[in-house]
Order: structure tokens, then C-alpha cells, then sequence
């Protein structure tokens, strides 16, 4: 594949907009970001100590330490996708991505499905990133378990949508504030995080008290599954797919960052191979220096408990405080990436109130009402669950087989445009994965579906493991993908389609008619 750039790159700002352009959108977001302010877009909403923090416990619970193993399955998989992704980036680094795109390489009702699938799945990931809170705070002091103790049968639900709703309204603050707040305190987070990893590996591996044949360890936990082992680590799996998603938030920031066709690419590839590895190597060492591979807390407690076990209460508490930052720069990242979806959409009147939700404030340059919206819907979702026990599996299950859809809604027709020969990547040197290109987009689909697959599976483990047990628990996913995915599409199709089209404000006036503009579709 090319990675390669030309002798002489165009200074930042040359020839920015012309992506936009073939759109038939004028620009209007403020371009401030730089390189670093991408790749760290990318890198905070994956973060690794946000995902492997957070379902640590039900990876180990479900797999024992061979669950391991799926973290570098998921990554090969969606580095498939992520490559795919880098190659549109270089070719439309845009707002809205995953919309757009499936829009550019599709037709306008695939990119709406796909938009409208992304946007619900973001407002469902910022809650599950939310939730992650719980998961810390009451680890690090008791007085963050305000309700309770955390042993009564809703306590910890209940609780954890308590610090969500505290998270999600410091992020919608921010956001609404402008993308150079956001962008500050991004980078800032995500400085500390990437060294607060690299000290929690070379802590982790000072202590390790037994080798890396740990990871072949099942501990009988596919005693009872059906498949024996592999079932078992088909439901672990789950924890590792959590973590690795949210790399196209890089090309989200597309017309608010310099040189996007370059900077966009790169930090999609970095963020995921950065993760890859770093991740890898905090759940490899976990494992490795672990004084017990035998106790309830693994499967309860997760990554929390290993830290505060091998580090002990002081250096524990005070790398705890720093999963705590990483958590919140990744719910403001998210949070982030869904106002752009939403802008994209609504700048094509693909959403109801579609002039309010695209109106960029001249203050912040920013689209302000959006930010809003979200926040209280990703509220909604947390207060819909309070009293949920398995809250944080459902929520973050869903949210990513939601996440996992629009990405197909992506690679398929981007796999069709390719077989049909009108697949054009970027020229210039930006990068493209010449005749790779075929087969790396064929094994992203294949993946895509597989593990959506196994992610909506019915398990009463994943979607209904306490009581009480009722049939629609179990086939929660099932039941919301389709009524989320097919009320929206009928909403779509019979509603809004009759008015897209690019909204007077939003578009590019040229001297001739532009024939890539988007325009009302056809009754």
C-alpha cells in the first residue's frame, strides 16, 4: 500500500476545502486543529485505558486469562476496516464521516441508514463510556458510592448513572464551548494517558510473578457453553470489540483540522496500531503479575482490582485517578464525533429540525444546539436504565453492535464500488492501498459481519444474567437494533428523504449547477 507524500506538501490551509466542495458544501467549521489534535481525537475516543478498564472483568469472567486472545482477533479485524477508512479519509476527510461516505461510495438512503445507525450508536456509547466512572471512583474512595453501599440490588446502577449524568454534562459544556476547549483539554488528557500507560506497563512488568503461558489459561470456562471453550470466548470477546472502535472520529474533525487528506489518514492508522499495542501489553502484564489468577475480585472488580493489588493502595489509587482522566477525554470525544454526525446530517436537512441542529454559532464556531440535544438524549438512555443491574453490559453491548453496523454500511458498498470498478482513491501521494485494496475491504465485511453477529447473539450471560428473566431482556439487542433500524428508515422513507437536499445556508453557490450536490431525492 502508498503512504507516500509528495516532495513538496502544500503549505497548511492550501486547497483545505476543496473536499467540501465536491459535496457542494461552503466551509464554515474554523480550521485550528494540527496533526497531534487529530491522532489524539482518535486515539481518546478508542482509549485504551477507558476500554480495557472498563470490561476487563467481564472479559475474564466469561474467558478466564486465554480471553486475551481476542484483543489482538479484533484488532486484525478492524484494522481491515480502519484501513478502509484511511483511504476515504485521504479522499473526503469530512464531517459526519461514516455518513458521508457511505453516502459518496453508496446512495443517499445507505448513508442515512448509516448516519442514523452511527448517531444512535454515539449517544449510546457516550452513556456506556459514562458508566465507566462507577467502575473507578468507588475504587478509589467510598465516597463516591453515594447510594448505598454497593451491595443492595440496585445500588451500583443506580449509582453509576449518577457520575454518568455528572461526565455527560461536563461534556456537553465543553463541547458547546468550541472545538479549541475540546481540542485543549483532548490533548491534555490524552498526554496523560499515554504516559500514564507506558508507567502502568513498566510498573505491571516489575512485578510479574508467573509467565506469558498464562494467556492459555481457560480456567473451565467453557464448561456448559454451547461449543465448549469457543463459546465461552466468543461472549469474552466482547470486552476486547468494546475498545477497539471510533477511529474515523479523526476524519470526523476533517473541516476543522489543517491539511485533513494527510493528517486524517495517518492518525486513523496511528490511533488503532497505538492502541493495539499499548492495550495489549497493560492486559498481557495484568495478567502476568496478578498476585491471584483465582480471585472473585478478576470478575467483579476487573482491572481496577489487579491495579490496586500489584501497585498497592497509594501508586494504585493515584494510576486510578488517571484511568478517571482517560475516561472523561473519551466520553468528550465521543461526544465530539456525534455533534459532527449530527451537523453533517442535519446540513443535508436529514434530521428533524434540521436548520436549528446546522446553525454554527459565530461565537464559538461551533454547532451549539447539537451538543445539547445529545447530551440529554444520552441521559435519557442512563435514567431508562437505572434500575438495570446488568447496565453497563447491555448498554455498552448495544452501543457497539449499533457502532459495528454503520461501519458495514460503509465497507459493503465500498466493497461493491471496488468489484464494480468506480472506486477511485486519492492521488497525489495520499494514501491509498493500491492492490491491496480489494482484499483488506473484503475481510473488513466479512469481519463486520461475523462479529455483529456474534455481538447480537441472544446470550442470557451478555443481555439477561440476573433476574428477572423475561424472553425480550434476552433479545434487548435484537429487539432495539431493529426497532432503532427500521422505525428510523420508515421515518427516512416516507418523511424526511422527500426534503433532502443541501440547505441554502450550508451550500457552496458555484456559477454552474454542481453535479456531485446533494439534491431532494426522487419520490
Amino acid at each position: 500500500m502508498s503512504t507516500t507524500t509528495r516532495p513538496s506538501d502544500p503549505p497548511p490551509g492550501h486547497d483545505d476545502d476543496s473536499e467540501l466542495a465536491e459535496f457542494g458544501y461552503k466551509p464554515e467549521l474554523k480550521r485550528t486543529l494540527g496533526n497531534f489534535h487529530t491522532f489524539a481525537a482518535g486515539i481518546s475516543y478508542i482509549s485504551i485505558l477507558t476500554g480495557t478498564f472498563q470490561l476487563f472483568y467481564f472479559g475474564y469472567g466469561s474467558g478466564g486469562p486465554a480471553y486475551w486472545w481476542s484483543w489482538p482477533m479484533v484488532f486484525a479485524g478492524q484494522f481491515m476496516v480502519a484501513l478502509c477508512f484511511a483511504e476515504l479519509a485521504a479522499r473526503h476527510p469530512i464531517a459526519g464521516s461514516v455518513y458521508n461516505w457511505s453516502k459518496k461510495v453508496g446512495n443517499q438512503h445507505l448513508g442515512w441508514l448509516a448516519g442514523w445507525l452511527m448517531l444512535v450508536a454515539s449517544i449510546v456509547s457516550i452513556a456506556a463510556v459514562a458508566l465507566a466512572y462507577q467502575l473507578t471512583l468507588p475504587q478509589i474512595s467510598d465516597v463516591f458510592q453515594f447510594v448505598g453501599d454497593g451491595t443492595g440490588t440496585y445500588d451500583v446502577a443506580t449509582n453509576a448513572v449518577i457520575l454518568a449524568a455528572v461526565l455527560i454534562l461536563f461534556t456537553t459544556l465543553v463541547n458547546a464551548f468550541g472545538v479549541k476547549l475540546m481540542a485543549r483539554i483532548n490533548t491534555a488528557g490524552v498526554i496523560i494517558e499515554l504516559i500514564a500507560t507506558v508507567v502502568l506497563i513498566v510498573l505491571l512488568a516489575v512485578h510479574i510473578t508467573r509467565g506469558p503461558q498464562v494467556v492459555m489459561e481457560t480456567q473451565g470456562t467453557g464448561a456448559g457453553q454451547t461449543g465448549g471453550y469457543l463459546g465461552a470466548f466468543l461472549v469474552a470477546s466482547l470486552a476486547s470489540a468494546y475498545v477497539m472502535y471510533g477511529f474515523d472520529t479523526a476524519s470526523s474533525l476533517g473541516e476543522e483540522c489543517l491539511d485533513p487528506s494527510r493528517n486524517a489518514p495517518r492518525a486513523i492508522i496511528r490511533a488503532i496500531v497505538a492502541s493495539f499495542l499499548l492495550g495489549g501489553l497493560v492486559l498481557l502484564l495484568a495478567l502476568m503479575s496478578v498476585s491471584s489468577l483465582n480471585g472473585e475480585e478478576l470478575s467483579t472488580a476487573g482491572l481496577q482490582y489487579i491495579v490496586l493489588d500489584v501497585l498497592g493502595s497509594t501508586a494504585g489509587k493515584a494510576m486510578l485517578w488517571c484511568v478517571l482522566i482517560a475516561v472523561t477525554v473519551c466520553a468528550l470525544a465521543v461526544h465530539t464525533a456525534a455533534i459532527r454526525l449530527a451537523f453533517a446530517m442535519a446540513r443535508d436537512n436529514n434530521l428533524p429540525a434540521s436548520k436549528l441542529l446546522a446553525r454554527v454559532s459565530p461565537r464559538f464556531h461551533t454547532p451549539v444546539l447539537p451538543a445539547v440535544v445529545i447530551g440529554v438524549l444520552a441521559l435519557a438512555i442512563l435514567v431508562v436504565n437505572i434500575r438495570q443491574p446488568q447496565i453497563i453490559t447491555v448498554v455498552t453491548s448495544i452501543g457497539i453492535i449499533m457502532i459495528y453496523l454503520a461501519y458495514l454500511g460503509v465497507t459493503v458498498p465500498m466493497l461493491v464500488a471496488r468489484l464494480r470498478g468506480r472506486w477511485q482513491p486519492a492521488d497525489g501521494g495520499r494514501f491509498s492501498l493500491g492492490r491491496w485494496g480489494l482484499p483488506v475491504n473484503a475481510l473488513a465485511v466479512v469481519w463486520g459481519l461475523a462479529m455483529t453477529v456474534n455481538l447480537m447473539w441472544p446470550r442470557a450471560s451478555v443481555y439477561n444474567a440476573t433476574a428477572p428473566f423475561h424472553w425480550y431482556l434476552r433479545w434487548g439487542a435484537v429487539l432495539f437494533v431493529a426497532i432503532i433500524a427500521g422505525g428510523g428508515f420508515a421515518y427516512y422513507w416516507f418523511v424526511q428523504r422527500h426534503r433532502t437536499g443541501v440547505l441554502a445556508e450550508h451550500r457552496l453557490e458555484t456559477t454552474a449547477p454542481d453535479p456531485t450536490r446533494a439534491t431532494p431525492a426522487a419520490d
